[in-house]
């Protein structure tokens, strides 16, 4: 339990959730700025297309990075514990800076953008620079998640929301200046990004060194000292998300060779944007299982019920109902065919939304016991069954447009989850056997 002074209840439980579950609302209205200063340029198209494909890449290497907000507050409990889990992520930020580096400025940009994502050469200039800027991004998101982990830990979660405020502040002041002199370059919008990143990033530092200080130097029921223990927790994570990040190039690419392959992808990635929007306050439920769930098993499953069941009841208003057709009509701009297309890609969403809550609970359960291992087998078996899912679904339902990427997505979670407590369910029924 992070803080003995005070009993954990479900009215506490749902203080430390809402203010992580804004800060990723927030987080999405951090794009927005960005989007909006870049698309007032004088050549929108070409400079959106450079940052989005600098995006796509930075959504790979950045995940090392933001892995340490759970390894963070899943191992550490003092001083001691802080240690190893910081000298590790320096090793991660600092490969993250290389490699940031090496698509800035060697041929290495030319062969990601140019050759294996096929972009013309002006969307490929300008992604490369873009660049220049991105490559320190993923350094300060890690760092900003690593002090995150403590303050998670902590229990101080109103800081994510207050962090967040000011990077947004910062970010627009910052894009309003560029818009001043002039918007030319997708570099300008890496720059805001990067910008804000570093302010939230020196504003969770700051609190967590201060709650560091309030931390004993060593706990006695804290029992990680080494480097190798922090590894054995955050490889498995590492391998794992690296198999998943690059299940959306190959849904896309396989979308794109559908009946109608331009609007296939369009309305997957639409309807995908609305289902993320859908979801983003309720990704937060592995903290809640990871910091509770052995003290207080019976209040994080009351918490789990009572809003476990929320994401697919808006999303069965959004795909059932006329508020998304408005929703898409009037806050997307979309209309016509392409709206269609986005309704039925949405209601393909609706199984891995009723899923997502449960696993993101399970996830945090094998957390809590240290067996991220098991974590790698199932977004394995995730991968394995949406790109099987894709294949098929393409071949056979080629007309079905941007769905056959939300029903493959959500084949591929109920794997997931499927697989993760299978494999969970035997470790402790093994685990349970007496020895002979």
């Amino acid at each position: 339990m992070p803080d003995d002074t005070e009993p954990v209840s479900l009215r506490r439980l749902f203080l430390f959730f809402i203010p992580m579950g804004i800060s990723v609302l927030l987080i999405n209205l951090s794009h927005v700025i960005i989007n909006g200063t870049l698309a007032r340029s004088d050549n929108p198209e070409l400079i959106l297309a450079g940052y989005a494909l600098a995006m796509s890449l930075l959504g790979v290497t950045e995940k090392p990075a933001v892995l340490f907000r759970q390894t963070c507050s899943a191992l550490v409990r003092d001083r001691t514990s802080f240690r190893p889990v910081r000298y590790v992520s320096f090793y991660v930020f600092g490969s993250s800076l290389l490699l940031g580096a090496l698509v800035a400025y060697t041929p290495l940009g030319h062969w990601v953008f140019g050759l294996a994502y096929g972009a013309d050469p002006e969307v490929e200039r300008e992604a490369i620079h873009s660049y220049c800027a991105l490559m320190f991004l993923s350094v300060f998101s890690g760092i900003r998640c690593l002090y995150q982990g403590v303050i998670i830990y902590k229990m101080r979660t109103r800081w994510l929301t207050i962090a967040m405020i000011f990077r947004l502040g910062g970010m627009f002041a910052l894009s309003q200046y560029f818009l001043s002199v002039g918007v030319n370059s997708a570099m300008q919008g890496t720059t805001i990004f990067v910008f804000g990143m570093i302010i939230e990033a020196s504003i969770s530092w700051w609190e967590a060194n201060r709650l560091l200080k309030q931390m004993p130097e060593k706990d006695p029921n804290c029992h990680v000292t080494q480097p190798k223990q922090v590894a054995a927790f955050y490889n498995p994570l590492l391998y794992s998300s690296l198999i998943v990040v690059w299940l959306m190039p190959i849904l896309n690419a396989l979308l794109g060779t559908t009946t109608r392959g331009t609007l296939a992808v369009a309305s997957f990635a639409v309807a995908g944007s609305l289902m993320n929007l859908v979801l983003g306050f309720f990704t937060y439920f592995h903290q809640i299982a990871l910091l509770f769930v052995k003290s207080h098993p019976s209040v994080v499953r009351q918490f789990v019920l009572l809003l476990g069941f929320v994401p697919p009841l808006l999303m069965t208003l959004l795909a059932f109902t006329p508020i998304g057709p408005w929703m898409f009509a009037h806050v997307l701009g979309v209309k016509d065919e392409l709206l269609e297309a986005c309704i039925h890609a949405l209601r393909g969403f609706l199984p891995f939304v009723l899923i997502f809550p449960w696993l993101d609970t399970l996830n945090g359960i094998v957390m809590a016991h240290g067996e991220t291992k098991l974590m790698f087998g199932s977004q394995l078996a995730n991968a394995i069954i949406t790109a099987i899912s894709i294949v098929l679904l393409v071949w056979m339902l080629p007309d079905w447009s941007g769905a056959l990427g939300s029903l493959a997505q959500s084949f591929g979670l109920f794997a997931e989850l499927f697989f993760l407590a299978w494999l969970f369910r035997r470790r402790h029924m093994n685990d349970a056997k007496p020895a002979s």
